[in-house]
C-alpha cells in the first residue's frame, strides 16, 4: 500500500509539472508576435459650417483630379476623420441653425466622420470681441439665462440624437477668452458668472449623453498666461470640463514660434488641470500653401506628442472656403476650388 502510494505521488508530481510547462508554453508568446498596442483615436478635422448656404450659392467643389465631389466627401478622402459645426441661435438668415445643423451633421455621420459641435450661444459670430446675447434672451435676468443656455444646448442636442447623430464633442461657447453672453457673463467682471453658465452648458450635454466629451474653447493657444486666468477661475468656482480646445491663426513667418509655444502650453494645462488639449481651429493664407502644409504637417505632430497621447486632435477652419468667400481667405482651397497641398498635412 505504501508503494502504491508512492507511485501515485509521484505519476501526479509528474502530471502537475507536465501541465505546468504545457500551459506556460502554450501562454509564452514571443514578443515580436504580440499585437501592438492600439492607437488612441487623433480627430483630424475640419469645420465646415459655412458648406450649405455656399452650395445653396451655386458653389462647386472639386477633388485634387478636378471632379466635381461632396466637399465632406473631398475632406474625408484628404484623411479626414472628423467635422466641426457651429450653432447658433435664431441667426437671420437662417444659416447655423437647429435644422441647417442637422442636415449638415447626418450628412458627416453617412461618411462615416466623427463630428463636433461648437455653442456659441448668440444669434451671430461669437469670438474675443463679440459675445452678444441672441434676442430672445436679451431682457432676461441671470437665473432665466442660466435656462436658456441649458435648454438650447439639451434641445439641439436631443434633436441631433433623434436623427440619430451623437456628436463625439460638444464645445459650450467659442473662443470665451473673456467669458460669453455679455454683460452678464464677462469674466473679467464676474468670473463666477461664466462659470455658472458654462456649468449648465456642461449639464445639459451630459444629461443628453454622458458619453458626449465638453469643450471650452480659447483662443491664442501660445497665451499660457490667458489660458491659466480662463481654467483657474473656471477650476475655482466648481466648474468641470473635459476638454481644453485652442485656436492658432500663424502666419508664414510666426508658425513654427507659435508651434513651440503651443505644446509648451498644451503640456502645461495636461499636468496643472489633468485635462485633454484640442485644437479646435487652424488656418492659414490659402495662396501660402506650402507654408500651411509646413505649419500643420509640424502641429498635428506636436499635439501627437503632449504627454499621455492627451493631445486629441487638429481641426481646421473653414478649409473649404475659396474665391474670397464672405471677405476669408484662410481657407485650403485654391479658387478653382480644389483643395491646395496645405490639406496633404492631414494624409
Amino acid at each position: 500500500m505504501i508503494f502504491l502510494k508512492r507511485v501515485r505521488s509521484i505519476l501526479f508530481f509528474t502530471f502537475s509539472v507536465f501541465v505546468f510547462a504545457t500551459c506556460k508554453k502554450t501562454n509564452s508568446v514571443p514578443k515580436e508576435q504580440l499585437p501592438p498596442p492600439s492607437t488612441p483615436f487623433f480627430a483630424k478635422g475640419a469645420d465646415v459650417s459655412w458648406l450649405t448656404q455656399m452650395e445653396s450659392n451655386g458653389i462647386k467643389f472639386y477633388n485634387s483630379s478636378g471632379t466635381e465631389q461632396d466637399c465632406m466627401l473631398i475632406l474625408k478622402n484628404m484623411g479626414m476623420n472628423s467635422i466641426r459645426l457651429r450653432v447658433w441661435v435664431n441667426p437671420a438668415n437662417g444659416w447655423c441653425n437647429q435644422a441647417d445643423v442637422i442636415a449638415k451633421a447626418i450628412r458627416a455621420k453617412n461618411l462615416g466622420l466623427k463630428i463636433l459641435i461648437d455653442f456659441h450661444y448668440s444669434d451671430t459670430w461669437a469670438d474675443p470681441g463679440h459675445q452678444n446675447k441672441p434676442a430672445a434672451w436679451a431682457g432676461e435676468d441671470f437665473s432665466a439665462l442660466l435656462t436658456s443656455v441649458y435648454n438650447h444646448t439639451a434641445d439641439v442636442l436631443k434633436a441631433l440624437k433623434t436623427n440619430g447623430v451623437t456628436p463625439t464633442w460638444v464645445q459650450v461657447g467659442n473662443e470665451t477668452n473673456d467669458g460669453m453672453l455679455w454683460p452678464d457673463g464677462k469674466a473679467s467682471v464676474n468670473m463666477s458668472n461664466f462659470a455658472a453658465l458654462v456649468k449648465s452648458g456642461y449639464n445639459a450635454v451630459k444629461s443628453v449623453d454622458t458619453s458626449i466629451k465638453v469643450i471650452i474653447h480659447i483662443s491664442n493657444g501660445y497665451d499660457n498666461s490667458l489660458f491659466r486666468w480662463i481654467f483657474d477661475g473656471l477650476k475655482n468656482n466648481g466648474t468641470n470640463w473635459d476638454i481644453i480646445g485652442m485656436s492658432l491663426y500663424p502666419t508664414a513667418s510666426n508658425w513654427s514660434t507659435l508651434n513651440s509655444q503651443y505644446l509648451t502650453n498644451m503640456n502645461d494645462m495636461v499636468s496643472r488641470y489633468n485635462k485633454d488639449v484640442m485644437i479646435c481651429e487652424v488656418g492659414m493664407s490659402w495662396d501660402q500653401s506650402s507654408d500651411c502644409k509646413s505649419f500643420l504637417t509640424d502641429l498635428i505632430s506636436k499635439t501627437k506628442s503632449v504627454a499621455n497621447n492627451r493631445g486629441l486632435g487638429v481641426f481646421y477652419w473653414e478649409p473649404e472656403s475659396y474665391n474670397n468667400w464672405q471677405g476669408y481667405t484662410l481657407g485650403a482651397f485654391d479658387n478653382s476650388g480644389k483643395p491646395t497641398e496645405a490639406l496633404n498635412a492631414f494624409h
